[in-house]
Order: C-alpha cells, then structure tokens, then sequence
C-alpha cells in the first residue's frame, strides 16, 4: 500500500483519507469496539498524527490485497511499536484497518494521548 504510506510518511492526512473506503472499519488498538466508516477513520489518523512522535515505517509486508506496515513511534515519552494491518477493496481502497501496539507502557500511553483527542476527534468526524 505504498499511496497510503507515503500519505503518512508525508504526514499528509488528506492524501491518507483518499486512500480509505466510504466503508472502512477502523479496528483500535486499544479500543474493544471497531470505528466504522470513512469520516470517523480519516478523524482518527487525524489524531494519532498529533500524538505520534518520531513515527516511522520499518517494514512493508504485502500479500495481495493485504499488507502490514511495521512501524515505531513516541507517545508522551514512551516507545511504541506496532503494525498497521490493512486490507484493500477490489477498488484499491483500505477497507479493513487495524492497528497493534506494543509494549504495555506504550500502548498505555497511546491510550490515554487519544483518549485526550476523542472530543476533537468527533467534532472532526460529524462536520465530515
């Protein structure tokens, strides 16, 4: 998924909400629920671009219509590294999004830094 990796790289949020689907299901890390649709998902990149600190790709893994894109980052301090794991419709488009993280700290942290965006977050998804 080399569009959308760049979008990030580029730290372009626009560039990485075309890559979603209108349907996309956002699968958190540290969230039990999944986030459905584009305006939510676009939102949430949104916001864990404002928390990621240092954010870099390590790795691309690519089987067909699925890729993994390992990746490292800060969050208040603390190291995180995880994998986005992404599935792409029969349009080229991200329709299955999900994030893992670790370690335990880390995710702690990113935890409660997005918890600190939800409100804003909304806001960004409902005007969308």
């Amino acid at each position: 998924m080399k569009a959308f990796r760049a979008a990030v790289e580029a730290r372009d949020t626009d560039a990485m909400a075309a890559c979603l689907a209108d349907d996309v299901v956002f699968t958190s890390p540290v969230a039990f629920s999944p986030y459905p649709g584009k305006p939510l998902t676009a939102a949430i990149l949104r916001g864990v671009m404002r928390v990621f600190e240092n954010f870099r790709y390590e790795r691309e893994i690519v089987d067909g219509a699925n890729s993994a894109l390992v990746f490292r980052a800060e969050v208040n301090g603390k190291e995180v590294q995880g994998c986005d794991f992404l599935h792409l419709n029969e349009d080229g488009l991200i329709d299955e999004f999900t994030v893992m993280v670790r370690p335990l700290s880390g995710a702690q942290a990113l935890s409660e830094a997005m918890a600190a965006q939800f409100e804003q977050i909304k806001a960004e998804a409902l005007s969308a």
